[in-house]
């Protein structure tokens, strides 16, 4: 492995899901290309666009989200108010 430190696992994370997230929403996006060379012209170009402008977004809500999901659950072993 990279042996990256723990500590940037947020970081490893936001890249690598803002990226196959973009890559599958550009590939649907793409589908009406006519031809297969222009489909996949077409992704590649749409995916690098898409993980461009989501990398940061997601690097910067993750902790936010996280945050209001870990509000809206519970514990297993908790019982409910």
């Amino acid at each position: 492995m990279l042996g990256i430190p723990r500590h940037y696992s947020h970081f490893v994370f936001g890249v690598i899901q803002s990226g196959l997230t973009s890559l599958i929403a550009a590939g649907i996006a793409s589908l009406p290309a006519d031809g297969a060379m222009l489909f996949v012209r077409h992704w590649m170009v749409s995916w690098l666009i898409a993980w461009a402008a989501m990398l940061p977004v997601v690097l910067l809500a993750a902790p936010a989200i996280r945050a209001f999901s870990l509000r809206l659950t519970r514990d297993e072993g908790s019982r409910p108010a």
